[in-house]
């Protein structure tokens, strides 16, 4: 089925409220998981909201707390997130990065103790329409084997980079898994195959059948042992320029998806930097080379990273947004709709 907009988001926004969010917290967790399946990230939008509002009312999460500063040297700061909403904290951080941007050139902003950002390329996009190169990551809990590992050891541990395009930013939003558990759900309610290999079944073979993966829970990591060895970096590197919890914490923390995770925020300004009047041929120029490029297949098209993204978002504005029908019932029933 197809929702409205406006319509998904004020029932993900009652929802929110019944779980403990005041209004104007409520109003902006909507917006951000409805912005998301809008751009056609389900799993991180719509199929989110039953995880997010049950850690609330299971006090996981801090519905009143706001970040804290701990620490702040030149262009860095650090906050302490307190377990309060993990939306919420992201887009402080990512403000706050910018701010500091635009006085300095560029601002870091360090995150600890916070809970599940979501979709993450929502603080790259929000860089990126206000003129910003952004890059962020966060850490997770243990959700993927080390390279050459059965048992998971690492986080999948997002990261985004965006450059501003007007309304189609070149936004990089990765795992450091070939595919996010979220991933592996809409491919599987859609009773569809992924488009490539993605983990491994509990026999240890390789497979394209989400079902499977997410019971052995082998997901592969983007790059084999890179992805891997990437996301320990990440990991690493976070937790201690946040002060906080590394992946191996947050699993002993024992506090709900993500909870107690660390995450950077950094952004760039090319006005201060003195790069901004080349930005937009640099970007120009790029897009029109990988568009000139000879597809693989006849009819075929290549996409920079972002591009589908706006076309999505485009298609799902005039029709209306895909919701998984049971996905929808459980939304309405936690609104009391």
């Amino acid at each position: 089925m197809r929702v409205q907009f406006d319509e998904m988001k004020n029932t993900i926004k009652k929802a929110f409220i019944r779980a403990g969010l005041s209004e104007q917290k409520a109003e902006t967790c909507a917006r951000i998981h409805t912005e998301s399946s809008r751009d056609g990230v389900y799993s991180h939008g719509t199929n989110r909201v039953a995880n997010f509002a049950r850690h609330l009312n299971d006090k996981l999460i801090d519905p009143d707390a706001e970040p804290v500063l701990c620490g702040q040297m030149g262009v860095m700061e650090n906050y302490d997130g307190r377990m309060g909403p993990g939306v919420l904290n992201a887009l402080f951080c990512m403000e706050r990065a910018m701010e500091l941007a635009s006085q300095q050139g560029m601002g870091i902003v360090a995150l600890k103790n916070t809970t599940h950002w979501m979709r993450g390329g929502s603080y790259g996009h929000l860089a990126a329409s206000k003129g910003y190169i952004g890059i962020c990551w966060t850490n997770t809990e243990t959700c993927m084997p080390a390279w050459g590992a059965v048992t998971g050891g690492v986080g999948n541990n997002p990261l985004i980079m965006a450059v501003p395009n007007g309304d189609a930013p070149v936004v990089l939003d990765m795992a450091m898994s070939q595919y996010s558990y979220g991933k592996l759900e809409v491919t599987r309610q859609a009773g569809e195959k992924l488009p490539f290999p993605g983990g491994f079944d509990k026999n240890g073979k390789l497979t394209d059948d989400p079902g499977p993966i997410e019971e052995s829970r082998r997901l592969l990591p983007t790059g084999y042992w890179k992805g891997s060895g990437f996301a320990v970096l990440l990991d690493l590197v976070a937790s201690i320029l946040t002060g906080g919890l590394t992946t191996a914490g947050i699993d002993r923390k024992k506090a709900g998806n993500c909870g107690g995770c660390s995450q950077i925020f950094i952004a760039f300004d090319p006005e201060k930097l003195g790069s901004g009047g080349m930005m937009a041929s640099a970007v120009e120029e790029t897009i029109d080379q990988i568009h000139n490029s000879e597809p693989d297949r006849e009819g075929g098209q290549v996409f920079y990273p972002g591009e589908r993204t706006a076309l999505t978002r485009k298609e799902n504005i005039e029709k209306g947004i895909p919701v998984n029908d049971e996905v929808w019932k459980t939304i309405c029933t936690l609104a009391g709709i």
